[in-house]
């Protein structure tokens, strides 16, 4: 189970990821934050967010990793790879995609992450903006 002991990498801070994340911060949780525009996430920041340079400093700090970019190329990039999040997170990590993707995809990163002793999600959620500013997301 989640605590609040747990921190959380959000990758991804853009039209929803920011809200996302917003509200976790609002909820007390310690949040890590990546996205290509650091200025994305500025919001975040001054709400107590901390800053990380990459998707591997993400990955090596975080009990849990949440992704919430644009498209499947972009998931692709921010979990396969050296600099992604398979080749880094820690064993028993948590990580949760929330982009809508390709099954395929989800699937691939299931594989990989059971192989490097990590939990994976697939977890696509739709409402928009409003949805998750208001925290009412569906998936």
């Amino acid at each position: 189970m989640l605590s609040k002991d747990n921190t959380i990498g959000f990758i991804g801070t853009g039209v929803m990821g920011k809200s996302m994340a917003s509200n976790l911060l609002n909820a007390g949780y310690p949040i890590t934050v990546h996205t290509r525009t650091k200025g994305k996430a500025k919001d975040l920041l001054d709400q107590g967010a901390v800053w990380k340079e990459s998707v591997a400093d993400i990955s090596h700090s975080a009990d849990v990793i949440i992704t919430m970019v644009g498209y499947p190329t972009d998931v692709k990039e921010v979990y396969f790879g050296a600099a992604g999040i398979l080749a880094n997170a820690k064993a028993g990590t948590y990580v949760v995609d929330m982009t809508t993707s390709k099954p395929a995809l989800a699937q691939d990163i299931f594989q990989k992450a059971k192989e490097n002793k990590l939990y994976a999600l697939d977890a696509p959620v739709s409402g928009g903006d409003v949805g998750a500013k208001n925290g009412k997301l569906a998936s």
